[in-house]
């Protein structure tokens, strides 16, 4: 039977510098390329839509290797740290196909 593994991370954003929509924008459309193209994360924004200093952020990732997906939601967490040292907060999950079908 074959083995996968998926991660789902909530990213609880603030910008404290943004000044309107079009400024937060800018800085969530950085951050989702980022995780869509380095790293292969589907990213959704599912909070805090109309307002300018904070967002939600859904990512999902997957793998057949419990441990490279660990690594990988590690980078993740890393790079979101080094981008808003002050500004960010990280819930994740992840679980096995086998915990899904429970």
């Amino acid at each position: 039977m074959s083995t996968a593994f998926v991660a789902v991370l909530l990213i609880h954003l603030h910008f404290p510098q943004a000044a309107s929509l079009k400024g937060k924008r800018s800085e969530l459309r950085a951050v989702k390329a980022h995780l869509q193209g380095r790293v292969g994360a589907s990213v959704a924004e599912v909070d805090h839509h109309d307002l300018w200093q904070r967002a939600t952020l859904a990512a999902t990732l997957c793998s057949g290797s419990l441990g490279k997906l660990e690594t990988t939601v590690d980078g993740v967490c890393r790079w979101l740290d080094a981008r808003f040292p002050e500004g960010v907060r990280v819930e994740r999950t992840i679980a096995s196909l086998a915990d899904l079908r429970a």
